[in-house]
């Protein structure tokens, strides 16, 4: 188990790691999230005073390869079962077209019940999933990026999908999008050049909208009550 500042820092794209909260012994809620939502989640968990949860997180790198995502996530679910009283999975869909959901529900428990926020993908619980569909209704060739994917453009997408190989696959992958939107969590003007650069790689018109750590927040603080927020309720959707 790393510390927590530790996750906090970047872990890398293929990068596991587990940590918790500063009260020793207060496990009630493990929450299993995808690592690019490591920072995120210590930020969250140290503003809102969450120590009574403790995280995985598996490798970011998972999104290039959506459907080895279930089986790890069961996997996970399994080996934190015992240890917790609840599970709370900080995953959207993220390209499993359903797997994911039907993973949760095969290996959720009454004794242990095992809970997904809202969404289709990062990008709609980070905006918000009203704000999202409006953003994907003003332009349908938008591509996204959030503050792990700023950081990490290089590595997921330049390199993940061949483009460093092959430059002229940016044409052909990214031929129909018009913009590409930067979803950020944080101020960073540092961030803010590096997602400037990846729309200027891709050709893209850029475009800011700060969201905050939007859905996310209401997720992991209605782990106190024994509530998950409003994503829980749309569980399915993905």
């Amino acid at each position: 188990m790393v510390a927590r500042d530790e996750a906090r820092g970047l872990l890398t794209p293929d990068q596991e790691a587990d940590f918790g909260g500063s009260a020793a012994g207060a496990v009630g809620t493990h929450v299993i999230a995808c690592g690019a939502l490591a920072r995120e989640i210590v930020d969250l968990i140290a503003v809102n005073g969450l120590d009574n949860l403790t995280v995985s997180c598996l490798p970011a790198k998972l999104h290039n390869h959506p459907v080895e995502i279930p089986e790890r996530m069961r996997a996970k679910i399994r080996e934190k079962r015992g240890e917790a009283a609840r599970i709370l999975v900080a995953y959207a869909d993220c390209g499993t077209g359903g797997l994911l959901d039907k993973v949760i529900a095969e290996e959720t428990r009454p004794e242990c019940p095992v809970e997904r926020i809202g969404g289709a993908h990062c990008y709609a619980f980070f905006a918000g999933q009203n704000d999202f569909e409006a953003l994907a209704e003003e332009e349908l060739g938008t591509f996204y990026l959030t503050d792990y994917l700023a950081r990490h453009f290089d590595t997921l997408i330049v390199k993940g999908m061949g483009l460093d190989k092959y430059p002229g696959m940016v044409e052909m992958m990214f031929g129909n999008y018009k913009r590409l939107v930067y979803l950020a969590q944080t101020d960073d003007p540092a961030l803010d050049e590096k997602a400037e650069k990846a729309a200027e790689r891709l050709g893209l018109a850029y475009r800011k909208v700060h969201t905050g750590y939007g859905e996310l927040a209401d997720f992991l603080t209605g782990s106190r009550t024994g509530s998950s927020g409003s994503g829980c309720s749309d569980r399915q959707q993905g």
